[in-house]
């Protein structure tokens, strides 16, 4: 009867799966039945990869769930141009895949999921590589999906203006580490880190991106929203507030931080 019952629940199970993919419903739904998915089909993994990780902390949701060693580990992170490219979504994963396997599907996911971004009608070309830099900033800054392409908007006024962008989160990502935290707080003398990372001391953008962005920041980066802004902040209830001037954003630091 139990055998029975099992067999019963792995039909089931089976046909949720089908139904999830074939209607297109959010794959995150599977993480919530990973222990019966699991019990229905033993070789597949349910792999949760979220928005905004760096590769070293997707490495690590990657070997949790298919039981890597640090060689497979090290394997998945020795690849050459891919952070900003292992698209965060709810995967299903083949429990014994290799390491470059796991890394093609992500990276296949990331062009798939580019490809639908609406492009801007303005007749500059902008290359993937800027557009994805910008992205994993806008994730990183953003308190939600509200601030992205205000913020992506800001990002674009200082690149045009010949400004340092001077943001914290290419800080973090320079200082970032196992030990002390991958995004920790960010300190005054931070800004003197010596990293080309460092967007306080080098102009432009960092050398890559600095994390693994979703489809808003991405479509955010190529669509920004047209401001007069240079300068914003976010208050203690994550709510942004931009400024045109370098004084109107001490003002909001004086009303909205302190």
């Amino acid at each position: 009867m139990k055998k029975y019952i099992t067999g019963i629940i792995s039909i089931l199970i089976l046909a949720f799966l089908s139904t999830v993919f074939y209607y297109k419903f959010d794959p995150s739904l599977l993480t919530d039945l990973s222990f019966y998915i699991n019990l229905a089909n033993p070789y597949m993994r349910i792999v949760k990869v979220n928005e905004g990780l760096r590769r070293e902390e997707v490495a690590e949701v990657v070997a949790n769930r298919l039981d890597w060693d640090d060689t497979e580990k090290a394997d998945f992170l020795d690849k050459a141009n891919v952070e900003g490219r292992y698209f965060p979504k709810t995967y299903l994963i083949y429990k014994d895949e290799v390491p470059a396997k796991v890394v093609e599907t992500m990276n296949t996911e990331f062009d798939k999921q580019v490809s639908k971004v609406k492009k801007p009608k303005s007749k500059t070309i902008i290359n993937e590589e800027t557009i994805l830099k910008i992205a994993s900033i806008i994730q990183r800054e953003a308190a939600g999906k509200q601030d992205m392409n205000l913020i992506s908007g800001i990002i674009w006024n200082r690149i045009f203006n010949g400004m340092k962008l001077q943001i914290d989160a290419t800080l973090q990502y320079a200082k970032g580490s196992a030990e002390d935290g991958w995004w920790g707080e960010v300190n005054p003398e931070d800004k003197k880190i010596k990293s080309s990372y460092n967007t306080y001391l080098h102009p432009g953008l960092p050398p890559g991106a600095i994390a693994n962005p979703g489809l808003a920041a991405i479509s955010a980066a190529s669509n920004p929203i047209k401001t007069d802004c240079l300068f914003y902040l976010h208050d203690n209830n994550r709510n942004i507030h931009c400024a045109k001037t370098y004084e109107q954003h001490k003002k909001n630091i004086d009303i909205y931080l302190k």
